[in-house]
This record gives structure tokens, C-alpha cells and sequence, in this order.
């Protein structure tokens, strides 16, 4: 019987030593954290993370209103505090991913998020979930390539 790699499994496997340098001998890449002011710091977790010119965001909610729409506003907001204290911009942000408590928010939630990146638009993959922490509507993540790569942080 033979057996498969998942290709997202495929490719950690294949990115993860160069992201360390191991695969050519060079001493690992930097990590950078980022917990800016206004976002919880206190977490078991960063609030986003930056080796090489890669941003990951964690999951972000916004002030919980029981609005989607404004919870999306604010969720977003926060994605861009983290984007902002790394010296990323907007622009740079290449996958999303939202998670929605109820999918039938998802026409409310996208108007604001259409009008939030711009053009091209990262990929993004939205699904709804059972339950979000603090009760939430929406939480996002992000991953983030700089188009300028050796440009600052």
C-alpha cells in the first residue's frame, strides 16, 4: 500500500528547513513578535509572528457587539495593528481566513471586508464555526508576504 502526503503537509515539510536554514547550512531566519499596544498580550499565544518577509496574524476578533458587521470592522482593525507594528502594509496580506459563527452573516461580513484590502484581494477561505471565543460573530487570520522584500520592520 502506498502512502501520500497531504501537498499542504508536502510543502511545511519541504519549507520548514529553509525557513531555519538548516537545508543550506545558513544560520535560521530572525523571529520577530508582534503583541502591539491595544491587543491582548497576556495570551498564551503572538499576536503575529514575522520570519523573513512572512507575517503570520493569529486569530483576531474585534470589540464583541453582536454586530457582525462592526465586530468584522474592528476584527479587521486589529489585523492591521499587527500588520502596522511589523511594517507590513494592507497590500502585502496574500491568505485569510475567516471564521463565522453564523454563515448566514457571511453577505454583512463581506461588505465590509471588500472594501477593507485592496485590489488584488488576498485568497481567503471562510467557514462557519460551532463557537468562537468571548462569543464572538467573526475571527480572522492572516498571512502576510512583504512586496519589498529587505524592506523595514
Amino acid at each position: 500500500m502506498r502512502r501520500t502526503i497531504p501537498l499542504s503537509l508536502a510543502a511545511l515539510i519541504v519549507a520548514l528547513p529553509s525557513l531555519h536554514g538548516c537545508a543550506t547550512g545558513q544560520r535560521p531566519l530572525e523571529h520577530h513578535v508582534f503583541n502591539p499596544p491595544g491587543l491582548p498580550s497576556n495570551l498564551p499565544f503572538s499576536n503575529g509572528i514575522q520570519i523573513g518577509d512572512q507575517l503570520w496574524i493569529a486569530g483576531m476578533q474585534g470589540v464583541v457587539t453582536g454586530d457582525v458587521e462592526a465586530e468584522t470592522r474592528s476584527t479587521l482593525d486589529n489585523v492591521k495593528k499587527v500588520l502596522d507594528a511589523a511594517g507590513f502594509q494592507l497590500g502585502d496580506v496574500v491568505q485569510v481566513t475567516v471564521y463565522l459563527k453564523d454563515i448566514n452573516d457571511f453577505p454583512r461580513m463581506n461588505a465590509v471586508y471588500a472594501k477593507f484590502f485592496p485590489d488584488p484581494k488576498p485568497t481567503r477561505t471562510t467557514v462557519e464555526v460551532a463557537r468562537l471565543v468571548n462569543d464572538a460573530r467573526v475571527e480572522i487570520t492572516a498571512v502576510a508576504v512583504r512586496r519589498h522584500p529587505g524592506s523595514a520592520p
